[in-house]
């Protein structure tokens, strides 16, 4: 296998993490997101969108989209499990997730940042759209899990939930988001972090870390 990625890409950290939790080492190649690597013409022949992470695998498929290719992992080595057994309890994993990868990461990425500033936004103005996206997305999901058993987001071991979680909050800090009054999240994250799996998948530990 061979990931395709960058250290600072949230989306990549959370292969990343899946990948460690799994015992699972890849190749890697890096794509500088900031200076436009993800547009090269080779890497789009690999990945039309344009996006990291991408996956090549051991057959010489490409893998695209990040919860996608978690779930994958999560299909061909299934200990340690990233999903419950309980139907319900894995759409709930599931949901909290998608919160984030779908309704927080996309509007204050860097292509819709980018296109902001294109339109004319004063950088103060794209920081304050990226504080507020991520800052309302997190709020909702500290209440998603606020009922649920500790110390990570649904349990005692990580799921999915806590994979996409902890790169999110990485993106949080970047943009001055004061997390005072996500408590649980917060909590969530501190155990997270102190597993290997996760610590070792922080963007400053990358090999393409600047």
């Amino acid at each position: 296998m061979r990931l395709h990625g960058y250290f600072r890409s949230s989306a990549a950290w959370r292969v990343r993490i899946a990948l460690n939790l799994k015992g699972l080492r890849p190749g890697q190649a890096f794509h500088h997101l900031r200076h436009g690597g993800q547009r090269a013409p080779d890497y789009l022949r690999l990945n039309p969108q344009g996006l990291v992470p991408a996956l090549e695998t051991d057959e010489g498929a490409v893998l695209t989209q990040s919860l996608a290719i978690c779930e994958w992992l999560e299909e061909g080595w299934p200990e340690p499990p990233l999903l419950p057994s309980g139907r319900d309890d894995r759409a709930r994993v599931r949901a909290f997730a998608q919160a984030i990868a779908c309704d927080i990461h996309p509007v204050q990425n860097l292509k819709v940042l980018a296109r902001l500033r294109g339109l004319g936004l004063p950088e103060e103005e794209v920081t304050a759209w990226a504080r507020w996206a991520i800052g309302d997305g997190l709020a909702a999901c500290e209440a998603l899990i606020h009922d649920q058993p500790g110390p990570f987001c649904f349990g005692t071991a990580p799921t999915l939930a806590d994979i996409a979680l902890v790169p999110q909050l990485g993106n949080a800090r970047r943009f001055g988001c004061d997390l005072a009054a996500l408590p649980r999240l917060l909590a969530v994250e501190a155990a997270c972090n102190a597993l290997p799996a996760f610590a070792e998948a922080a963007p400053a530990r990358q090999p393409d870390a600047e």
